[in-house]
């Protein structure tokens, strides 16, 4: 292949902020493309342009990455405006950044789908800062002032949090000449302080936010293990058994046999201390009482009911779904990024494929036994109504966002 996918990994998300900072970390992954000491921001979108490239980033709850997609005629060049992006940007537009993030905010908002997944977040994670969206709140962003802004980047945004990662027509021993080249004396520094770990209790609470919304947006879920944990590949097969893929129960059950919901799954995130296992859907009124019947039913007989046959052809999903998905560079460059940054073991292609294949029914019903106890979990809806959601959370401890 021509093409390379390169990524610089920075060890730090919106876990790592407080309160008054929430949506710092979010704010400086837009603030470094508007210039460096070197590139203006006009020079940031030309030459990508002008390479055909692709150049992104993106923050999540513990990490932060830009990243780029080029021909590799252009490895030098894109790595040198990366770099500085990261390394040296201006901060240059605070105001004008300021103003488009809290419209993303505003954005985020409008979409019922996505939102719902941060107050499940927040109401399994409680106040931890694992608990808050990492675009931040609207308050904090309003209050956070240049000064604040530049500590913070010169706080976290150095060598030791800093993974450069790359895949495709690439040579290791020239990304590893360039990292030395562009990440010099000016970038290197303490370790930035590492937040406290956390363990979430037990919860078994509803919430639910008003909102006017032709559908019913529920997600129920409970804290699970971490990201370390040996167990986490039979929890990848427990997952995608339960509602992972087309041919998984949530997905056969709610949309195929009766056509409740258009969109349905399940889902994890792990993290270096917790996880959190859930479940998704949408749908219309008449509908939403049915749905959770039937999430909160699989969820209590999933552990009893799986078979060595669901187990042996989740197992090949997985597989499949793996082995596709390393012919993306992209996918490979972030599997590199994301172990090295998360200490996690590169695997070999064919060690993730082994790992999977020693997955056992035994070790998923323990895991379904240990964390998908629906009498463990909590809901949360948003919708114009709570009378249809309310009707069917009788057991769970019950809040309701004002109107």
């Amino acid at each position: 292949m021509r093409s390379i996918a390169l990524g610089l990994w920075i060890h730090v998300g919106s876990r790592h902020e407080d309160a008054a900072q929430a949506g710092v970390s979010h704010l400086i992954e837009h603030l470094i493309f508007k210039g460096t000491e070197s590139y203006t921001a006009w020079d940031i979108a030309r030459i990508f342009d002008e390479m055909g490239g692709e150049l992104n980033a993106y923050t999540a709850k513990d990490h932060t990455v830009v990243s780029a997609r080029f021909l590799d005629d252009h490895l030098e060049e894109a790595f040198a405006v990366i770099a500085d992006m990261v390394a040296r940007p201006l901060m240059a537009d605070l105001e004008a950044e300021r103003e488009v993030v809290l419209e993303e905010v505003a954005m985020y908002e409008d979409s019922p789908d996505e939102l719902v997944h941060d107050h499940l977040a927040e109401t399994v994670f409680w106040e931890h800062p694992l608990g808050r969206s990492p675009l931040g709140t609207a308050r904090a962003l309003r209050d956070a002032d240049e000064a604040g802004v530049r500590a913070y980047h010169h706080e976290h945004y150095v060598n030791p949090s800093i993974v450069v990662a790359a895949a495709g027509h690439v040579d290791h021993e020239r990304i590893c000449a360039l990292a030395g080249e562009f990440f010099d004396d000016r970038t290197a520094g303490m370790s930035p302080p590492v937040p406290d770990l956390y363990r979430p209790k037990e919860r078994h609470d509803a919430y639910f936010l008003p909102k006017e919304t032709e559908q019913y947006h529920v997600c129920l879920g409970a804290p699970a293990l971490t990201r370390t944990d040996k167990r986490r590949f039979a929890l990848s097969v427990l997952d995608t058994l339960l509602g992972g893929s087309s041919s998984s129960r949530l997905f056969q059950e709610v949309r195929e046999k009766r056509g409740l919901a258009y969109s349905v799954g399940s889902y994890t995130s792990l993290y270096a201390d917790s996880g959190l296992v859930g479940v998704y859907f949408g749908s219309r009124p008449e509908g939403v009482g049915a749905v959770v019947k039937i999430c909160l039913d699989q969820l209590e007989h999933l552990a009893e009911t799986i078979t060595e046959e669901e187990v042996a052809r989740t197992r090949e999903h997985i597989k499949g779904h793996i082995v596709l998905g390393m012919e993306s560079p992209s996918n490979r460059m972030h599997r590199l990024g994301r172990s090295v940054l998360m200490d996690l073991k590169i695997r070999t292609l064919n060690d993730m494929l082994k790992q999977i294949d020693a997955v056992t029914r035994k070790q998923v019903v323990a895991l379904a036994e240990e964390f998908y106890d629906p009498s463990r979990w909590s809901a949360v809806c948003i919708g114009p109504d709570p009378e249809p959601f309310k009707q069917t959370v009788g057991g769970f401890a019950w809040e309701e966002a004002p109107s």
